[in-house]
């Protein structure tokens, strides 16, 4: 039996979480989309992806308004490549084709909500601290102050701690500012929202708590400790600043309807993250810990689960695995209780380069759903006039 999310959401809640088990399976971003539509059916007016925050403004103001062109929001709009994948595309021309003739408060908003920053390079937060700089009208050096971006965007700034700029005395001052910036864009807030619009405050905010938030990641990468240590604390650090973004997100939301987050398990579980870095073993705290622990009951997660996809080379899990029970119960797409789901084994039959995070019993019991693909290569982009069964539908 399958079911529908109201028989495990009982309460309204203002952050609805829908995880991925790896970047590398589209059907997980097709999916979302259908899983969006039908949400915003029901009075959700935003959604939220596991992409850069600043950049995802420019998506936004095309959803929103029009700004731009498609091909260059799909360029600009995005970090970690998610530009070049057929469903954000799709998403993005849905959501700017629902806005059309929309009144402003009725229309869908688009959010990145990760921090602008790889897992192996950050860059500098010169062009996010000029940003709030020249709204709030500062006469601040900036430029000369933290050098050429390419210092800190380069791999080894990240790798070696030697070679970090994250620990000098220019670094140390850039924070200084950044957070007098800060103080400085809430005690005018009034007279700022006056001059300029709500809307142009808060991204002036989403700028300037980027580029604290680079420069956090870049203290963290400067430390001079033990490998693990300081990885497991980058994670951590990357992790914290993606729950901030979803608040930020949700403050800026308020008053409009509840919001989708979409990313990978490991950044949406309650459990603590876990990731096996060559022969490094890090464990940290994920923003859904995190989120769980601040919002509670107004923060829920539906976790997402794959049989096989032969077109990624990952086969028909073993009978005795999580996913293996999951292939006899659902036959393409579904939701299921975590509470019918039996003990069982993790799955061992993938390899890193399918980046996948398979189900276990810890992840599985704090879940408040799964969602189960049996055949990822089979969920794709819907043809002409194809209609689907409605995810949210109760079904036997």
């Amino acid at each position: 039996m399958t079911h529908g999310s109201d028989t495990f959401l009982t309460h309204p809640v203002d952050l609805l979480a829908f995880g991925e088990a790896t970047h590398l399976e589209p059907a997980f971003a097709w999916t979302r989309n259908d899983l969006f539509a039908e949400l915003s059916g029901r009075g959700y007016r935003s959604i939220a992806l596991e992409s850069d925050r600043v950049a995802a403004l420019v998506v936004n103001d095309y959803v929103q308004q029009g700004t731009g062109t498609l091909d260059d929001v799909m360029r600009e709009g995005f970090s970690h490549g998610f530009g070049e994948h057929e469903a954000n595309r799709h998403l993005v021309s849905w959501m700017r084709e629902y806005n059309d003739n929309r009144p402003a408060e009725q229309r869908l908003a688009f959010h990145g909500f990760d921090a602008v920053m790889e897992t192996m390079s950050a860059p500098s937060p010169r062009r996010y601290l000029e940003y709030a700089r020249d709204y709030l009208g500062l006469d601040l050096d900036l430029a000369d102050l933290l050098g050429e971006d390419e210092r800190w965007h380069r791999t080894e700034a990240v790798m070696d701690p030697a070679q970090s700029p994250g620990a000098t005395a220019a670094a140390d001052t850039a924070r200084v500012l950044a957070d007098d910036m800060l103080t400085v864009l809430y005690t005018r807030a009034p007279e700022l929202r006056e001059k300029t619009s709500r809307a142009e405050w808060f991204r002036a905010e989403t700028h300037l708590t980027a580029g604290l938030g680079v420069l956090r990641y870049h203290k963290q990468a400067a430390q001079r400790a033990e490998q693990e240590a300081r990885w497991t604390r980058m994670c951590a650090t990357r992790d914290a600043l993606m729950a901030q973004n979803l608040l930020d997100i949700r403050r800026s939301e308020a008053g409009r309807g509840a919001t989708l987050v979409f990313a990978q398990n490991a950044h949406l579980q309650r459990e603590p993250s876990s990731m096996q870095m060559g022969d490094m073993h890090l464990v940290w705290n994920s923003a859904g810990a995190i989120l769980d622990t601040l919002v509670g009951p107004g923060y829920a997660w539906i976790m997402g689960s794959l049989g096989r996809d032969e077109s990624i080379g990952l086969h028909e899990p073993e009978p005795d695995t999580y996913e293996g029970f999951l292939q006899t119960r659902i036959p393409t797409r579904g939701l299921i209780d975590p509470a019918d789901i039996p003990d069982a084994r993790t799955r061992t039959d993938h390899t890193p380069e399918h980046g996948l995070f398979p189900m276990d019993r810890a992840t599985v019991e704090t879940a408040d759903a799964v969602l189960h693909i049996n055949d990822g290569a089979a969920i794709r982009r819907p043809r002409e006039n194809e209609s689907r069964e409605p995810l949210l539908a109760q079904r036997v």
